[in-house]
Order: structure tokens, then sequence, then C-alpha cells
């Protein structure tokens, strides 16, 4: 993991870490939304696509992903002059389709309530001899993932605040979470994700994984909408003794607006979520805590219709 940090910060600065205070207690929220591709996805993808020799990367890559993760590697394989292909559901939203198609990479749909992405983007790299990039399911890009918090926790030094004591995270399949509990072995983990997508809570409540249900609501997270976490990322979070919490779609609402309107940033739905858990007294606001802010990729109608609405 000190080597995917140290990969990444030849190539892209740290995000900001900003500070603020939620009922009286200073809060440091590491804005991952400013990252080039606009989420913390970039990290992951660049520590595994140079981790690929001459021969892989002239085959080239196939990944999965609703668009953080897609433009992530998009990103990375234009750098590296690699050919990449991402498997996107229908219903991802535009601005994320387009942007991965500016980054050079090809795109195919599916339909996520019918179809299995995985055995989709499988299917195309065994076909092309392309190596394929599980979104959160890979050794490499958890470790790519964790980076932030090393980096985080450099900062939070820099700028007298102490050792990081507790990291609030979005969770969709938990390759951010995991590999935050590896940078950050010495503090608390707690994982948000939205009503109804809420499978990582579950699962570490139960002691095994538990899938999406069936009808799970509709979520403006499109980023956190995965269906089962994997083993790989369970084991690593259940181990660290991590809790979860669930917010309201309202609630993550409201966090945009506040992270608008106090820190300046612009922030997706998926990415407010760790936010959203403060604001809802879901979790409490103490010392050395670390909040996630994992991306800012909105659809511009969707945000400003929230932007709208009051609190």
């Amino acid at each position: 993991m000190r080597d995917a940090a140290a990969k990444i910060a030849q190539i892209l600065p740290p995000t900001p870490l900003f500070v603020a205070e939620i009922r009286g207690q200073r809060v440091a929220f590491k804005a991952e939304s400013l990252q080039p591709i606009g989420a913390f996805k970039v990290r992951g993808a660049w520590h595994r696509l140079t981790a690929l020799d001459e021969a892989a990367r002239a085959r080239g890559v196939v990944a999965f992903s609703s668009g953080n993760h897609a433009q992530g590697v998009a990103w990375a394989a234009r750098r590296l002059r690699m050919p990449a292909t991402i498997v996107m559901p229908a219903d991802a939203p535009e601005v994320k389709r387009e942007a991965t198609l500016a980054l050079g990479a090809e795109v195919v749909r599916y339909d996520r309530r019918t179809e299995s992405r995985e055995r989709i983007a499988g299917e195309l790299a065994a076909a092309r001899g392309a190596t394929l990039v599980p979104s959160f399911d890979d050794p490499w890009v958890i470790e790519g993932q964790g980076s932030a918090g090393i980096e985080a926790a450099q900062q939070m030094d820099a700028q007298a605040l102490g050792s990081v004591r507790h990291v609030v995270t979005p969770c969709g399949g938990g390759g951010l979470a995991a590999g935050l509990a590896l940078a950050l072995p010495d503090a608390e983990l707690t994982v948000v994700e939205p009503d109804g997508w809420d499978d990582m809570r579950a699962s570490l409540e139960a002691g095994w994984i538990e899938p999406v249900a069936p009808d799970a609501p509709d979520t403006a997270c499109d980023a956190l909408q995965t269906q089962r976490v994997s083993p790989l990322t369970f084991e690593v979070i259940a181990r660290r003794g991590a809790t979860g919490v669930a917010v309201s779609e309202a609630e993550i609402r409201h966090a945009q607006r506040w992270a608008a309107r106090q820190l300046r940033l612009v922030v997706e739905p998926g990415g407010a979520v760790g936010l959203a858990a403060l604001l809802a007294g879901k979790v409490t606001p103490a010392d050395g805590m670390l909040v996630l802010l994992s991306g800012g990729n909105v659809d511009p109608h969707a945000y400003a219709a929230v932007l709208a609405e009051g609190d």
C-alpha cells in the first residue's frame, strides 16, 4: 500500500483536506471529489494498470462500473496508452458515461437489474485476452484506494490535527473501506451506505455476506449500488471490527447541500453518505475523525434540484 501511495504521489497532487465543525467538533474531510476524474477510483486503477507488464498492457483491460471506476480505468489506460473497455449499466448518469467515452474507452451497456456485469466483463476479457480490472474485488485496487488513507494521515499530522482515530467512509463493494482499514489499522472504521443498499452493514452484523434484496429501493447513489460485496473486501473490513450505518435519500441530499455551503464542494450522492451519517446523528463527531468525500460526479440537473430544496 505504501508502494501504491508512492506511485500515485508521482503523478497526482494530494487531494485537499478540509476541516469544519459539526456540533462543535472539528472534523477532517478528505476531498477525493477533486481528483482529475472526480473520484478516488483513479488511485486503484493507476496502481492496478501500472502493475501489468508490456504484453498485458498491449492486450488492454476490461472493467465494470457505473461511472467512477470506469473513468479511473479509462484515465489510467489513456495515460499508459492501453485500450480499455468498460461495462456500464444502462441507467448510469449520462455525465459519467460521456466522461468515460471522452477518455477514450469503449463502453458496453447492460441492465443492472437483469444482467450480470461480472459475467459480461469476464466474457469480454476472455475473448480479447485482456486483463479484468474489478472495481473492488482485487488486491491491487484495494491497495490503491488505501493510499487515500496514508495521504490523509500525513495531512492531518501536518495540520496538527493529530492521528486518525475514526474513519467514516462511503461503501459500495468495499474497496475503499478495505483499503482504509489496511492503511489506518489503529483507527475505528464506520462504513456508510444508502437505505436498502446497506448490504455491508447487514453482512458485518450477520457475520457472513448478505446480498442486497431483489426489491431494493431506487437510490441516487449510483456509485454505491453493488448487489453483493466480495469475500475479499468483507474479510478485511470484518476483521477490523468495522460497523455500518445506513442513511436516507433526504439525509444524503442534505449532506450535499451542507458540503456546498460549508466546504464549497460539489459532492455526488454516493460521495456524501459519510457526511450524511454525521449530520443525521448516526455517527458522533469526535477528535481524530476523518470523513471521505469520495466523489463529485453529479448530473447537473439533478444536482441543481438538490440545491434548490430547503433543509
